[in-house]
């Protein structure tokens, strides 16, 4: 399981160092298997200014692009669709690492023109499968700025394993109530007061399985407009690895890693009749969120 020095914190009230803490994890029997700092990885990667952006004079698909990096005004060749004159992105400069292609960067020539560096896409980065276009930075941002703070990947990911026995930690209030306990801070407990409802659900909920899922709770939610989660949102969810999909489905991931709280939404006007709580019938078909058919 992965979470956030600053997630962590939302939980458990700490001056204890990532060292400490992770000396105290071990000991508690929750086996380390990694502190990630990927501010330290993505330390030469800086916000950029694209002043020009011409076509090459050799190749459709490229274009030459003069950044300006704050310091220096660079000449790069990119061939994503999207670069274009006054757009701000993020530059890696000659002698990087590109995580998401494991390729050190070299001053170089392509199709006779020089170019030094490059802009980077998110796939690049290693930080997800979009390679449709270079990575758009607000132009709010100053030019310099560290990759990593926009993207809150200044945060040290911390992974533990969690063994069976142990189900208690496999969310992170869990854990911060363990740390507490041990006396390496305070757990801040979470607001459990109950929102009492307004009407009647109209969806009932039969449990035939009750050995394999003993509770089923369910809120209907009226009005409901669904786009994207918030920035912050998305930044924690892709900080533990996990794609951001719209608020509703973000949210749920955001409290089933918070509070180990396994969560689903559904929507209402595409569910017909009630749900039934059962097994899987032999070479039932199931199709999922990722747009896969899976045979049961």
């Amino acid at each position: 399981m992965k979470f956030t020095q600053s997630w962590l914190k939302d939980y458990l009230d700490t001056n204890a160092s990532l060292d400490e803490i992770a000396v105290q994890l071990t000991a508690l029997g929750l086996e380390l298997e990694g502190i990630e700092d990927r501010a330290k990885d993505f330390a030469a990667f800086k916000v950029a200014f694209v002043e020009k952006a011409d076509k090459h004079p050799d190749a459709d698909r490229l274009k030459v692009l003069l950044v300006d990096t704050g310091k220096e005004k660079l000449q790069v060749v990119c061939g994503a669709p999207n670069a274009r004159q006054g757009m701000k992105g993020v530059f890696a400069p000659d002698g990087s690492f590109i995580p998401g292609t494991g390729v050190t960067l070299k001053k170089g020539v392509i199709r006779g023109q020089e170019s030094n560096g490059m802009m980077v896409s998110e796939r690049e980065m290693g930080l997800s499968d979009d390679h449709d276009g270079i990575i758009e930075v607000d132009a709010k941002y100053e030019l310099g700025t560290q990759f990593a703070d926009i993207y809150g990947l200044n945060d040290p990911v911390v992974d533990i394993a969690v063994t069976p026995n142990r189900a208690d930690c496999a969310g992170i209030l869990g854990v911060a109530r363990d740390l507490a306990a041990a006396g390496l801070g305070t757990l801040k407990e979470p607001d459990a007061t109950p929102v009492k409802g307004t009407f009647k659900n109209p969806v009932e909920v039969k449990i035939e399985e009750k050995d394999g899922c003993p509770l089923f709770l369910g809120r209907y939610i009226k009005g409901v407009k669904n786009g994207p989660s918030p920035e912050w949102l998305q930044q924690r969810l892709k900080a533990v690895g996990l794609r951001p999909i719209s608020a509703l489905v973000d949210i749920t991931n955001y409290f089933s890693i918070g509070l180990c709280r396994p969560l689903h939404v559904f929507d209402a006007d595409k569910l017909k009749g009630n749900i039934t709580v059962r097994a899987a019938k032999n070479g039932e078909k199931l199709d999922a969120l990722n747009d896969k058919t899976y045979e049961l």
